[in-house]
């Protein structure tokens, strides 16, 4: 009797370049965004050996000479500082702040507009909190320094009813707050999208059979709509304390002036300033992205351990 063959898996042996070949249309589609990111960010990684380098410009950044302590000069110098400690300092709690006052508004404003039950005001409200996030940072500053400059419109409000002048932009006590305020108004709206998006795809029949039991609103929410959007949540909050040491580099930049340096001073700042005010040295300033590009990853790592330990979900 003849044995019977074995049937192999469709596909099984077929060799990786006729899979390729069969699927050329969408490797065509993605060559140009590969090419893209091999140009613009793994190229220029090579400048990276600019940190553990005394930059020469007639020698360029192969003919200049390693710096001392074995290439570490520039780190070593990091943490003698000043500067840099108080910009780290600023980074991070900046950053921590956000995470509190900025990370749940587009979400409870993402719950509030899609209990509207208006499809049409429902799109007015979306588009209208989404239009701040297209107005750039400079536009923005603008804005609050006519509000809330010296003779702004709040101070000229403040005059004619006999109250004194408050100096938001220069006083370090009130321009945190102004950081957290101007950013959930421009983004909020923006960051919201992702969050009605995934509502959008939860079954309308997991409504329904709570209404059915007698679920309320409010009932439908904790039960139904957060449960289903932990996931997007939990996700969004690693990149979120994945990016803690890049606390607003546009935002800060534009809205801060020398009398709230001390506070509004974070790392990119000051990479900036010492790169382009100050006297240049990019083999410093390359350490100190070097060093804020591994606390990044490093926060990375940390944020989808403890989000996979306490949600069972993360990125990786």
């Amino acid at each position: 009797m003849a044995k019977k063959a074995v049937q192999k898996p469709v596909g099984s042996t077929r060799s990786l370049w006729s899979r390729i070949w069969e699927n050329r249309f969408l490797y065509v589609m993605l060559l140009p965004m590969v090419v893209l990111l091999l140009i613009f960010n793994y190229y220029p990684m090579y400048g990276v050996i600019l940190a553990f380098k005394d930059f020469n410009f007639s020698a360029g950044i192969l003919g200049s000479p390693w710096t001392k302590n074995h290439g570490f000069y520039n780190f070593l110098r990091l943490f003698r500082d000043p500067s840099f400690s108080n910009a780290m300092i600023n980074t991070l709690s900046i950053s921590l702040g956000r995470l509190i006052f900025e990370f749940p508004i587009p979400i409870m404003l993402a719950l509030l507009i899609n209990e509207i039950r208006s499809n049409k005001y429902k799109r007015v409200v979306q588009t209208v909190y989404t239009f701040p996030h297209f107005i750039s940072w400079i536009i923005v500053a603008g804005l609050f320094f006519n509000l809330f400059s010296n003779d702004g419109i709040v101070n000229q409000i403040f005059t004619v009813v006999g109250l004194p002048k408050q100096h938001v932009l220069s006083d370090p006590n009130t321009f945190r707050p102004l950081v957290y305020i101007s950013s959930n108004w421009k983004e909020m709206g923006w960051s919201a999208i992702i969050y009605l998006a995934t509502i959008s795809g939860i079954s309308p029949e997991l409504y329904e059979a709570a209404r059915i039991d007698g679920a309320g609103r409010a009932q439908l929410v904790r039960h139904i709509t957060l449960p289903c959007l932990s996931g997007t949540i939990a996700i969004l909050l690693i990149l979120q304390i994945a990016s803690m040491m890049n606390a607003g580099f546009d935002q800060l930049f534009n809205l801060s002036n020398a009398a709230v340096r001390q506070s509004a001073d974070i790392i990119d700042t000051l990479v900036y300033r010492k790169s382009f005010s100050e006297a240049a040295n990019f083999g410093y300033t390359t350490a100190i992205g070097l060093f804020e590009s591994v606390i990044n990853f490093v926060l990375l790592l940390i944020g989808n351990t403890i989000t996979k330990k306490l949600n069972g979900r993360g990125i990786y």
